[in-house]
């Protein structure tokens, strides 16, 4: 379904990207303010997600209004909320588009959702950077309009799986995995190290999206005899999954996904999730970074938003800082394709919160440097591993 979205993303965009958006129709901007935005889910529960990614876009806007704005234009952020509904992603992204008009675009929602809007971004034009959902058909061919902040779910999967071989070598391994896109991702991920390393997989399992019960599968991998264990849910699966091991009263080295690495999953654990080992771009909030975003984003949020910041706040933030620094290099009258040109020519920006960020001609993914970090439950944190 992945590759039919981007074939179908590449002949529905190709005949427009040919001559590109006519400079004296870009909308979005005033002589006072500047137009971006955005669909997150923000109900139900990858919520979560998505609320935490708006806050990182709005700690970023309200620096740069702060500050005077973008050359003195002011940032009026326009949100919608997809559920995690990917028609609804699609009609919300029409919406921010045709309706209120946007300069820019950031976010949009997770995986599935943002490849289906591809077409939609690309035949409009419109300056996009994603920082949600970094998968390889987001930048795999390059798109024109589009950049991706962050690293590929692949990279990710392998640069934890290839640490916890290392570390525990000639054991047995268990993986289970969403039955969806996101699921195959880690999954091959997964098994290219297998491959490479000739890892003993002694349990594999799949469980279908919206899963609660994981009774019988952790039972299965008990009984299998794996001794570290690739939890591929995303929150509430991995929450399930926990709990379940602690009641075997059995404890594998466990490995999870940067999506589930938020301190509220580490909560609902409880003591089960100590030790467990994740991977992420971005840095914890145990750590010097981590504590100076806390507290800049206490000095331009709400105490109520506060609540609702995790590490998608994060890349949310640091996708926002792009964005606006490269429209702000446009001068007085930024276009769509100066604001295009200059993303590509975005060189080593430093966001304080993961390494630097490059993109480049034909290059429209930023490529970011991984770490491995385990969990704390006594201080319901992660902190890294050296």
């Amino acid at each position: 379904m992945i590759k039919y979205l981007a074939t179908a993303s590449l002949l529905l965009a190709g005949a427009y990207l040919s001559t590109g958006p006519s400079l004296a129709a870009d909308p979005g901007i005033t002589d006072t303010e500047i137009v971006i935005g955005d669909v997150e889910p923000l109900t139900g529960p990858p919520a979560l997600l998505g609320v935490a990614a708006s806050i990182g876009h709005k700690i970023a806007i309200a620096e740069a209004n702060n500050g005077g704005g973008i050359n003195g234009r002011k940032i009026k952020y326009v949100l919608e909320d997809d559920g995690y509904i990917t028609a609804r992603t699609i009609q919300g992204v029409k919406k921010v588009i045709d309706v209120d008009k946007a300069f820019a675009m950031l976010g949009v929602s997770g995986s599935g959702q943002s490849i289906a809007v591809m077409p939609l971004l690309e035949k409009a034009g419109i300056p996009s950077v994603i920082d949600v959902a970094p998968v390889k058909l987001l930048w795999e061919p390059p798109r024109k309009n589009v950049f991706v902040v962050g690293q590929s779910y692949e990279e990710g999967i392998i640069h934890l799986v290839n640490f916890l071989a290392e570390k525990n070598p000639g054991k047995k391994w268990g993986l289970i995995t969403q039955d969806d896109d996101y699921g195959i991702t880690v999954r091959d991920g997964f098994d290219t190290v297998v491959k490479a390393r000739k890892l003993n997989v002694v349990y594999s399992g799949n469980y279908k999206k919206g899963q609660q019960d994981f009774s019988s599968d952790m039972l299965q991998l008990k009984e299998s005899g794996a001794e570290v264990f690739l939890a591929g849910g995303i929150i509430g699966e991995n929450i399930a999954m926990m709990k379940e091991l602690e009641k075997l009263n059995i404890k594998p080295v466990v490995g999870i996904f940067w999506p589930g690495r938020v301190e509220p999953v580490l909560k609902l654990m409880g003591p089960a999730g100590d030790g467990i080992y994740a991977v992420d771009y971005v840095e914890p909030f145990a750590g010097v970074a981590g504590k100076a975003f806390l507290e800049k984003a206490k000095g331009l949020l709400p105490e109520a938003e506060i609540k609702g910041v995790n590490r998608y706040s994060m890349t949310g933030y640091a996708a926002a800082k792009v964005l606006i620094a490269a429209i702000e290099r446009c001068g007085k009258q930024p276009t769509w394709a100066c604001t295009i040109t200059e993303l590509e020519k975005t060189k080593n920006v430093e966001t304080g919160i993961m390494a630097p960020i490059s993109f480049g001609p034909g290059v429209r993914f930023s490529n970011q440097k991984l770490q491995i970090m385990q969990s704390e439950f006594a201080t319901l944190s992660f902190k890294p591993v050296n």
